[in-house]
C-alpha cells in the first residue's frame, strides 16, 4: 500500500496516510476529524551528491554494457 499526502479542507493541516487504492474514501483528518481531504501530488528531489553518476547503470540497452554508443 502506497502512502500519500493529504491537505484538509476543514482545518488546512496536511498529513501521510497508508491508504490502499480501493478505500481511499475512509480518509480523514487525523487532527480534526474531517472527510474532505485531497490527495496532493508528491514532490521528489531532483538534486544529487557531487560526482554522482547520471543515467543508466542496471547493465543492458543505455545501460553502457550493449555498445550501442547511447
Amino acid at each position: 500500500m502506497p502512502i500519500y499526502e493529504y491537505l484538509c479542507a476543514g482545518c488546512s493541516r496536511t498529513f501521510e496516510e497508508l491508504v490502499s487504492a480501493s478505500d481511499e474514501s475512509g480518509v480523514r483528518c487525523p487532527e480534526c476529524g474531517e472527510a474532505a481531504v485531497t490527495r496532493l501530488l508528491s514532490s521528489f528531489a531532483t538534486s544529487r551528491p557531487e560526482g554522482a553518476m547520471v543515467g543508466g547503470g542496471g547493465g543492458g540497452c543505455c545501460g553502457g554494457s550493449c555498445g550501442c554508443g547511447h
